[in-house]
Protein backbone atom coordinates (compact mmCIF):
# COMPACT_ATOMS: atom_id res chain seq x y z
CA UNK A 1 0.00 0.00 0.00
CA UNK A 2 1.56 3.62 -0.66
CA UNK A 3 0.53 6.16 2.39
CA UNK A 4 0.93 9.63 2.79
CA UNK A 5 1.19 10.41 6.39
CA UNK A 6 0.98 14.27 7.47
CA UNK A 7 3.02 15.08 10.06
CA UNK A 8 7.10 14.21 11.45
CA UNK A 9 6.41 14.53 14.91
CA UNK A 10 6.65 11.55 17.43
CA UNK A 11 3.74 9.74 16.97
CA UNK A 12 3.84 10.39 13.15
CA UNK A 13 7.50 8.57 13.41
CA UNK A 14 6.02 5.85 15.61
CA UNK A 15 3.33 5.45 12.78
CA UNK A 16 5.70 5.09 10.12
CA UNK A 17 7.64 2.07 11.85
CA UNK A 18 4.14 0.23 12.19
CA UNK A 19 3.27 1.14 8.07
CA UNK A 20 7.34 0.42 7.00
CA UNK A 21 7.45 -2.86 8.96
CA UNK A 22 3.73 -4.18 7.24
CA UNK A 23 5.74 -3.42 4.11
CA UNK A 24 3.90 0.26 3.04
CA UNK A 25 5.52 3.04 1.18
CA UNK A 26 5.49 5.73 3.02
CA UNK A 27 5.09 9.47 2.53
CA UNK A 28 5.55 11.58 5.06
CA UNK A 29 4.62 15.10 5.10
CA UNK A 30 6.19 18.34 7.30
CA UNK A 31 5.40 22.29 6.86
CA UNK A 32 9.11 23.12 7.27
CA UNK A 33 11.65 22.85 4.79
CA UNK A 34 14.68 22.61 7.56
CA UNK A 35 12.80 19.55 8.80
CA UNK A 36 12.40 17.94 6.04
CA UNK A 37 15.92 18.06 4.76
CA UNK A 38 17.15 17.15 8.35
CA UNK A 39 15.46 13.71 8.18
CA UNK A 40 16.53 13.69 4.49
CA UNK A 41 19.67 13.82 5.57
CA UNK A 42 19.82 12.00 9.12
CA UNK A 43 16.55 9.88 9.26
CA UNK A 44 16.27 10.78 12.92
CA UNK A 45 14.70 13.64 15.59
CA UNK A 46 16.69 12.84 18.78
CA UNK A 47 14.73 14.91 20.69
CA UNK A 48 11.12 13.30 20.16
CA UNK A 49 12.28 9.48 19.90
CA UNK A 50 15.85 9.35 21.17
CA UNK A 51 17.83 6.33 19.32
CA UNK A 52 15.07 5.63 17.03
CA UNK A 53 15.50 5.70 13.30
CA UNK A 54 13.38 6.37 10.35
CA UNK A 55 13.57 3.63 7.76
CA UNK A 56 15.74 5.21 4.80
CA UNK A 57 12.72 3.69 2.01
CA UNK A 58 10.58 7.19 3.42
CA UNK A 59 10.31 9.92 1.37
CA UNK A 60 9.87 13.23 2.76
CA UNK A 61 7.95 16.48 1.43
CA UNK A 62 6.60 19.83 1.94
CA UNK A 63 4.23 19.31 -0.79
CA UNK A 64 0.63 18.48 0.18
CA UNK A 65 -0.52 17.36 -3.32
CA UNK A 66 2.88 14.86 -3.48
CA UNK A 67 1.70 13.84 -0.38
CA UNK A 68 -1.78 13.00 -1.13
CA UNK A 69 -1.50 11.57 -4.90
CA UNK A 70 -1.66 8.45 -5.70
CA UNK A 71 -2.03 7.21 -2.22
CA UNK A 72 -4.26 4.32 -0.98
CA UNK A 73 -4.33 6.01 2.70
CA UNK A 74 -3.65 9.35 4.01
CA UNK A 75 -2.98 9.56 7.93
CA UNK A 76 -3.22 12.50 9.76
CA UNK A 77 -0.90 13.16 12.78
CA UNK A 78 -0.48 16.44 13.61
CA UNK A 79 -1.49 18.83 16.63
CA UNK A 80 -4.77 19.26 16.59
CA UNK A 81 -4.35 23.27 16.24
CA UNK A 82 -2.81 23.02 12.98
CA UNK A 83 -5.71 20.78 11.88
CA UNK A 84 -8.13 23.27 10.03
CA UNK A 85 -5.27 25.14 8.34
CA UNK A 86 -4.02 21.57 6.75
CA UNK A 87 -7.20 20.36 5.82
CA UNK A 88 -7.71 23.89 3.35
CA UNK A 89 -4.62 22.58 1.85
CA UNK A 90 -5.49 19.45 1.35
CA UNK A 91 -8.89 20.29 -0.11
CA UNK A 92 -8.67 21.05 -3.12
CA UNK A 93 -6.65 17.73 -4.07
CA UNK A 94 -9.19 15.48 -1.75
CA UNK A 95 -12.07 13.28 -3.78
CA UNK A 96 -13.08 10.41 -2.06
CA UNK A 97 -9.67 9.86 -0.40
CA UNK A 98 -9.86 7.08 2.34
CA UNK A 99 -8.53 9.57 5.89
CA UNK A 100 -7.37 8.39 8.95
CA UNK A 101 -6.34 10.21 11.93
CA UNK A 102 -4.62 9.94 14.62
CA UNK A 103 -4.83 13.27 16.13
CA UNK A 104 -6.67 13.39 19.92
CA UNK A 105 -8.27 17.32 20.52
CA UNK A 106 -10.67 19.58 19.90
CA UNK A 107 -10.63 22.79 17.37
CA UNK A 108 -10.15 25.96 19.88
CA UNK A 109 -12.87 28.73 19.00
CA UNK A 110 -15.35 26.19 17.06
CA UNK A 111 -15.41 23.52 19.63
CA UNK A 112 -14.91 20.86 16.38
CA UNK A 113 -13.91 17.95 17.35
CA UNK A 114 -11.26 16.35 13.99
CA UNK A 115 -13.52 14.33 11.99
CA UNK A 116 -16.04 17.64 11.68
CA UNK A 117 -12.99 19.63 11.03
CA UNK A 118 -12.03 17.40 7.76
CA UNK A 119 -16.17 16.85 6.72
CA UNK A 120 -16.39 20.77 6.99
CA UNK A 121 -13.30 21.08 4.26
CA UNK A 122 -12.77 17.65 2.25
CA UNK A 123 -15.05 16.26 -0.18
CA UNK A 124 -15.04 12.16 1.49
CA UNK A 125 -17.08 9.98 3.61
CA UNK A 126 -14.19 7.70 4.06
CA UNK A 127 -12.93 9.59 7.50
CA UNK A 128 -11.77 7.26 10.38
CA UNK A 129 -10.87 8.02 13.92
CA UNK A 130 -7.71 5.99 15.91
CA UNK A 131 -7.47 6.52 19.67
CA UNK A 132 -5.76 4.16 22.38
CA UNK A 133 -3.14 3.73 25.12
CA UNK A 134 -0.10 4.34 23.11
CA UNK A 135 3.25 5.97 23.33
CA UNK A 136 5.49 7.00 20.21
CA UNK A 137 8.14 5.70 22.06
CA UNK A 138 6.80 3.04 23.14
CA UNK A 139 5.16 1.51 19.49
CA UNK A 140 8.92 1.99 17.91
CA UNK A 141 9.46 -1.27 20.30
CA UNK A 142 7.25 -3.50 18.71
CA UNK A 143 5.24 -4.08 21.97
CA UNK A 144 1.74 -5.61 21.97
CA UNK A 145 -0.39 -2.41 21.93
CA UNK A 146 -4.07 -1.69 21.59
CA UNK A 147 -6.08 0.91 19.78
CA UNK A 148 -9.59 2.08 18.90
CA UNK A 149 -10.87 2.10 15.48
CA UNK A 150 -13.86 4.51 14.74
CA UNK A 151 -14.92 3.77 11.00
CA UNK A 152 -18.04 3.96 9.05
CA UNK A 153 -17.34 2.88 5.87
CA UNK A 154 -16.06 -0.79 5.08
CA UNK A 155 -13.46 -0.31 2.55
CA UNK A 156 -11.36 2.45 4.76
CA UNK A 157 -11.69 0.15 7.53
CA UNK A 158 -10.17 -2.51 5.70
CA UNK A 159 -7.37 -0.52 4.06
CA UNK A 160 -6.44 0.68 7.56
CA UNK A 161 -6.55 -2.71 9.17
CA UNK A 162 -3.81 -3.60 6.01
CA UNK A 163 -1.69 -0.78 6.83
CA UNK A 164 -1.90 -0.98 10.43
CA UNK A 165 -2.46 -3.89 12.05
CA UNK A 166 0.21 -6.95 12.27
CA UNK A 167 1.83 -9.24 15.30
CA UNK A 168 2.05 -6.58 17.49
CA UNK A 169 -0.86 -3.76 16.89
CA UNK A 170 -4.56 -4.77 17.78
CA UNK A 171 -7.42 -2.55 16.34
CA UNK A 172 -10.72 -3.02 17.74
CA UNK A 173 -13.33 -1.83 15.53
CA UNK A 174 -16.08 0.85 16.14
CA UNK A 175 -19.01 2.63 14.72
CA UNK A 176 -18.46 5.17 17.22
CA UNK A 177 -16.62 7.65 15.64
CA UNK A 178 -16.94 10.49 18.10
CA UNK A 179 -17.23 8.71 20.73
CA UNK A 180 -13.82 7.53 20.47
CA UNK A 181 -12.88 11.21 19.82
CA UNK A 182 -14.33 12.35 22.75
CA UNK A 183 -12.74 9.74 24.80
CA UNK A 184 -9.48 10.57 23.00
CA UNK A 185 -9.73 13.98 24.00
CA UNK A 186 -11.19 13.52 27.71
CA UNK A 187 -8.53 11.08 28.49
CA UNK A 188 -6.21 14.44 28.37
CA UNK A 189 -7.94 16.79 30.58
CA UNK A 190 -8.46 13.83 33.38
CA UNK A 191 -4.90 13.42 32.94
CA UNK A 192 -4.23 16.89 34.19
CA UNK A 193 -5.97 16.18 37.51
CA UNK A 194 -4.07 12.96 37.68
CA UNK A 195 -0.91 14.78 37.39
CA UNK A 196 -2.27 17.59 40.53
CA UNK A 197 -2.42 14.20 42.88
CA UNK A 198 1.01 13.51 41.99
CA UNK A 199 2.20 16.80 42.91
CA UNK A 200 0.40 17.16 46.24
CA UNK A 201 1.84 13.61 46.90
CA UNK A 202 -1.06 11.96 46.89
CA UNK A 203 -1.02 7.89 47.33
CA UNK A 204 -1.70 5.18 44.61
CA UNK A 205 -5.55 4.79 47.20
CA UNK A 206 -5.87 8.21 46.02
CA UNK A 207 -5.17 8.04 42.57
CA UNK A 208 -6.99 4.94 41.84
CA UNK A 209 -10.32 6.79 43.18
CA UNK A 210 -9.85 9.83 40.83
CA UNK A 211 -9.30 6.91 37.65
CA UNK A 212 -12.54 5.37 39.08
CA UNK A 213 -14.48 8.69 39.83
CA UNK A 214 -13.34 9.70 35.89
CA UNK A 215 -14.81 6.72 34.63
CA UNK A 216 -17.90 7.55 35.06
CA UNK A 217 -18.04 11.11 34.00
CA UNK A 218 -16.61 10.18 30.88
CA UNK A 219 -19.46 7.69 30.70
CA UNK A 220 -21.67 11.42 31.34
CA UNK A 221 -19.89 12.92 28.53
CA UNK A 222 -20.08 10.78 26.27
CA UNK A 223 -23.88 10.31 26.98
CA UNK A 224 -23.94 14.57 26.45
CA UNK A 225 -22.37 14.20 22.78
CA UNK A 226 -25.32 10.79 21.94
CA UNK A 227 -22.04 8.43 22.20
CA UNK A 228 -22.21 5.21 22.82
CA UNK A 229 -21.31 5.10 26.58
CA UNK A 230 -19.71 1.71 26.31
CA UNK A 231 -16.92 3.11 24.50
CA UNK A 232 -15.46 4.23 27.75
CA UNK A 233 -14.90 0.40 28.24
CA UNK A 234 -12.58 0.59 25.08
CA UNK A 235 -8.73 1.13 24.51
CA UNK A 236 -9.57 4.78 23.57
CA UNK A 237 -11.66 4.89 26.85
CA UNK A 238 -10.24 3.65 30.20
CA UNK A 239 -7.50 2.17 28.37
CA UNK A 240 -5.92 5.23 27.22
CA UNK A 241 -7.17 6.97 30.58
CA UNK A 242 -4.56 4.78 32.43
CA UNK A 243 -1.87 4.80 30.19
CA UNK A 244 -2.29 9.19 30.32
CA UNK A 245 -3.11 9.14 34.20
CA UNK A 246 0.12 6.96 35.19
CA UNK A 247 2.61 8.04 33.08
CA UNK A 248 5.37 11.03 33.70
CA UNK A 249 5.49 10.26 29.38
CA UNK A 250 2.41 12.21 29.42
CA UNK A 251 2.73 15.87 28.93
CA UNK A 252 -0.62 16.15 30.30
CA UNK A 253 0.19 14.35 33.61
CA UNK A 254 3.65 16.45 33.70
CA UNK A 255 1.53 19.51 33.52
CA UNK A 256 -1.06 18.64 36.07
CA UNK A 257 2.09 17.44 38.60
CA UNK A 258 3.54 20.84 37.99
CA UNK A 259 0.23 22.70 39.25
CA UNK A 260 0.61 20.39 41.98
CA UNK A 261 3.43 21.23 43.08
CA UNK A 262 2.53 25.00 42.83
CA UNK A 263 5.45 26.42 41.61
CA UNK A 264 3.57 30.11 40.64
CA UNK A 265 2.18 31.60 37.58
CA UNK A 266 5.22 32.30 35.35
CA UNK A 267 6.39 29.02 35.50
CA UNK A 268 3.27 27.64 34.84
CA UNK A 269 3.17 30.30 31.88
CA UNK A 270 6.84 29.33 30.40
CA UNK A 271 6.28 25.14 30.93
CA UNK A 272 2.84 25.89 28.05
CA UNK A 273 4.76 28.34 25.97
CA UNK A 274 7.30 25.46 25.66
CA UNK A 275 5.42 22.22 25.90
CA UNK A 276 2.54 21.08 23.80
CA UNK A 277 -0.36 19.87 26.36
CA UNK A 278 -3.29 19.16 24.25
CA UNK A 279 -5.06 18.51 27.42
CA UNK A 280 -5.29 22.06 28.38
CA UNK A 281 -6.90 23.25 25.48
CA UNK A 282 -8.66 20.76 25.53
CA UNK A 283 -10.55 21.59 28.73
CA UNK A 284 -11.03 25.30 27.51
CA UNK A 285 -13.26 23.36 24.27
CA UNK A 286 -14.96 20.81 26.54
CA UNK A 287 -15.61 22.99 29.21
CA UNK A 288 -17.88 25.58 26.72
CA UNK A 289 -18.91 22.74 24.76
CA UNK A 290 -20.86 21.03 28.28
CA UNK A 291 -22.05 24.62 28.69
CA UNK A 292 -23.38 25.07 25.71
CA UNK A 293 -25.27 21.67 26.37
CA UNK A 294 -26.31 23.19 29.75
CA UNK A 295 -24.29 19.67 30.86
CA UNK A 296 -22.89 19.86 34.31
CA UNK A 297 -19.84 17.90 34.39
CA UNK A 298 -18.16 18.58 38.62
CA UNK A 299 -14.84 17.15 37.41
CA UNK A 300 -14.55 19.44 34.52
CA UNK A 301 -15.50 22.68 36.19
CA UNK A 302 -12.74 22.11 39.08
CA UNK A 303 -10.07 21.05 36.62
CA UNK A 304 -10.74 24.04 34.82
CA UNK A 305 -10.76 26.32 38.11
CA UNK A 306 -7.80 24.93 38.74
CA UNK A 307 -5.95 25.19 35.88
CA UNK A 308 -6.81 27.85 34.08
CA UNK A 309 -8.13 30.25 36.77
CA UNK A 310 -5.14 29.51 39.18
CA UNK A 311 -7.58 28.04 42.33
CA UNK A 312 -5.47 25.85 44.99
CA UNK A 313 -5.22 22.24 43.70
CA UNK A 314 -5.79 21.15 46.92
CA UNK A 315 -9.72 21.06 46.20
CA UNK A 316 -9.12 18.43 44.04
CA UNK A 317 -8.52 16.51 47.57
CA UNK A 318 -11.64 17.19 48.95
CA UNK A 319 -13.78 16.78 46.07
CA UNK A 320 -12.70 13.50 45.56
CA UNK A 321 -14.57 12.86 48.78
CA UNK A 322 -17.41 15.08 48.74
CA UNK A 323 -18.41 14.37 45.49
CA UNK A 324 -21.89 13.29 45.11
Amino acid sequence: MKIGLFGTGAYGMAISSILVRNHCEVTMWTKFEEEKENLEKTHRNEKLIPGFELDHSIQFTTNVEECIKGKDLLIIAIPAAFMNDLCVEMAPYIKDNHILIATKGIEQGTGLFMNQILEKHLDTENIAVMSGPTFAVDLVKEMPAGLSLGCRTEETKKRIKEALENHYIKLRETDDVIGVEVCGSIKNVIALSAGMLEGLKANETTKAMLITEAMHDMEEILAAFECNTRTVLSFAGIGDLLLTCTSVKSRNFSFGKLIGEKPGKEKLEEYLKNTTVEGYYTLKSIYQLLKDKKVTIPIIDLIYEIAVKGKDPELLLAFLVFKS
